[in-house]
């Protein structure tokens, strides 16, 4: 079975990389007439070179300053590189910076090739192989072999091949040729148009494969296309898969719509955002740090960028170091989790650093806490559960299916994941309906039980007299959320914590409120029951205090703090009916008036059962509140539907 790989070249200008490729493969990767007429590679081209088992789809990029742009784009899905230096001219400025790409972009193999070897002789090409090896020696070519090679006479290119064939083996047996069991990915670099055909994208396919007549989509516009032929190298196929270069004919979309920096996908893999959580790293030889605010280039993929940087545990990142940070990005793009991405400042236009996409849908951060922290470092972990829980937490209450963890923290296996995390509590299931549930982390479940706390313990400050706090005022708090269901179960969680008390109205925290002694809350309650007994003619407070068992003097707070709880209404000054018999007042009127008809107050008073000395002042506050209408010695309801 042939395993596809991808091959990039690397190397300052003019120092033979597509001569080089010609004499490998047979060739011409120069394909426009300016790059033929200035003898200098401008655009990406692309070759094969078949190993044995192993089939490499080379691309040559760009060497000259100008256009690393170019290169930066074609060293998407590259799984081993080749670095090339002249003989007769050794290590160069683009050499150098080239290389750091290719280390930021954690390639496990690649090969040193030293081209022009017939130009030089030979103590000189000795020096440059020096030089070549104190370049690379911190980086992951520092163990790779330099072939001596000339692509006029021929020489080192057995050897070379013999070497690509070792890194290539190498390369295979890495995680990222796995991601052929991925959905179907790839960074768009060219788009055109043939007669006949209408648009053709091409691409290095980085995971899974598609087939003709394949429903994908293209991103982040999210325009649904489909599959109406395919190229590898100039042949029609019927499928492609990861490690591929590809042509696809593309039906449902104007060429116009689509171009470089785009990437066509299975539908529901990939998800466009303007926020992307990194491990940010600068690069040692950088002049100088990236600063909190930075305005930078970002290299996602085939797209370039700009992007403004919010570091997250520091203010700036020295040469060398790396942080946690969040990029606010000029445009919507998008991009896997693990994906490295390289970032170019703004001016002077130099290669600073990169790193690796950590969430590729977040959130912002705000004074990052001890716990995001260590989340985003989980995402680096190489235990797939670890990085998982991870990438659950920073979906936060965000519908996720099982299979979008491939997306979100490199998992293959997203159902059997997804059960283990159940099965440790490391994620919570919310019941919405009989049908539906939300998912949550369960840090971020207790993040919102502690951020409940806070709030009622502040709510009880607000409201000092209340024993107990109206639910819905609670909730009001969370409306951002958007969903009662979820403060409703933390709630729930913390009654059974012992950390609140819930009535059918009601929560508190438990220890807070007026805190009452024993004989208190027994005239609190004897106050209660009182007023419910009393019906329409309740008590004054006086009369309460002067019949009260015990603690005459706590009477009148203790009716202060029924009304509070909701135990008592307010009626007038000194006037209280119990809320139970306050209810019971407006069903008797609302059926009293139910015909339209207008009743007085003598009538209102003998369906009461009461005298005018309590009559006058309920139907005066059924005015105040709305639920009747006075119209001279008549009232009607106010709002039938109170």
């Amino acid at each position: 079975m042939t395993t596809d790989l991808i091959l990039g070249t690397a190397g300052h200008i003019d120092h033979g990389k597509t001569a080089l490729i010609r004499a490998l493969t047979g060739e011409e990767t120069d394909r426009l007439p300016e790059e033929k007429n200035r003898g200098i590679t401008i655009e990406l081209g692309f070759a094969e070179l078949l190993l044995g088992d192993i089939r490499l789809g080379i691309v040559d990029v760009p060497g000259h300053e100008r256009f690393v742009r170019n290169m930066l784009a074609g060293a998407t899905g590259m799984d081993l590189a080749m670095l090339v230096v002249a003989a007769d001219d050794s290590v160069k400025p683009q050499t150098r910076e080239h290389l750091e790409i290719l280390r930021l972009l954690d390639l496990p193999a690649g090969v040193v090739a030293l081209t022009k070897c017939d130009l030089a002789d030979e103590e000189w090409v000795g020096l440059v192989e020096e030089e070549v090896r104190e370049t690379v020696a911190d980086s992951f070519l520092a163990e790779a072999p330099i072939i001596r090679t000339s692509a006029f006479t021929g020489e080192g290119l057995d050897e070379l091949r013999e070497a690509l064939a070792k890194g290539a083996a190498v390369a295979a047996r890495s995680e990222r040729v796995q991601r052929i069991q991925a959905p179907f990915r790839m960074a768009i670099d060219r788009t055109f148009t043939m007669a006949g055909h209408g648009t053709v994208v091409t691409g290095t396919v980085g995971s899974g494969s598609a087939s003709i007549g394949d429903e994908l989509v293209v991103q982040p516009q999210g325009i649904s296309v489909r599959v109406r032929g395919l190229q590898n190298h100039d042949e029609a196929v019927d499928e492609i898969h990861r490690g591929l270069r590809a042509a696809v004919n593309l039906a449902g979309i104007h060429h116009d719509e689509v171009g470089r920096g785009r990437e066509l996908c299975a539908p529901g893999y990939l998800q466009p955002s303007r926020l992307i959580a990194v491990q940010l790293q600068v690069l040692p030889n950088a002049p100088r740090g990236l600063k909190q605010r930075s305005r930078i280039r970002v290299h996602l993929g085939t797209l370039a960028v700009m992007a403004s940087v919010s570091l997250l545990d520091r203010e700036q990142i020295a040469p060398g170091d790396s942080a946690p940070a969040q990029l606010f990005l000029a445009e919507p793009a998008v991009a896997t989790w693990n994906q490295p991405f390289v970032v170019r400042r703004e001016s002077p236009v130099i290669t600073v650093g990169g790193g690796r996409v950590l969430v590729p849908n977040a959130e912002k951060i705000r004074g990052a806490t001890e716990a995001q922290l260590r989340m985003l470092s989980q995402l680096t972990d190489a235990d797939s559960i670890t990085r998982a829980s991870a990438a659950v937490y920073f979906a936060g209450q965000d519908a996720f299916a099982n299979a979008d963890l491939a997306r979100m923290a490199g998992v293959r296996n997203g159902d059997d994941v997804y059960a283990e995390l159940l099965r440790r509590g490391m994620v919570q299931e919310i019941e919405i309906s009989p049908t539906r549930s939300l998912r949550i982390h369960a840090g971020r479940f207790a993040e919102l039980c502690d951020r409940l706390v806070t709030v009622l313990d502040k709510l009880h400050d607000q409201h000092p007299l209340r024993s107990e706090l109206d639910r819905n005022l609670v909730l009001s708090r969370f409306a951002y959320l958007g969903k009662d269901v979820l403060v409703s179960a933390a709630l729930a969680a913390l009654e059974r914590a012992g950390r609140v008390r819930l009535s059918g109205r009601g929560v508190a925290l438990v220890g807070r409120g007026p805190q009452l002694s024993a004989g208190e809350r027994q005239v609190l309650q004897w106050l209660i029951e009182r007023f419910r007994e009393a019906g329409y003619e309740p008590p004054t407070p006086d009369e309460c205090r002067r019949d009260a068992p015990k603690n005459q003097q706590s009477v009148p707070p203790l009716i202060a703090l029924a009304v509070a709880d909701g135990h008592l209404c307010e009626i007038a000054a000194d006037f209280y009916l119990h809320a139970d018999i306050e209810r019971q007042l407006r069903d008797q009127l609302r059926d009293m008036m139910a015909g339209g008809e207008g009743v007085t107050l003598s009538q209102i008073r003998d369906g009461l059962g009461t005298t005018r000395k309590y009559a006058v002042p309920i139907c005066e506050y059924l005015d105040r509140v709305g639920f009747t209408r006075r119209d001279g010695d008549l009232r009607f309801l106010g709002n039938p539907s109170e």
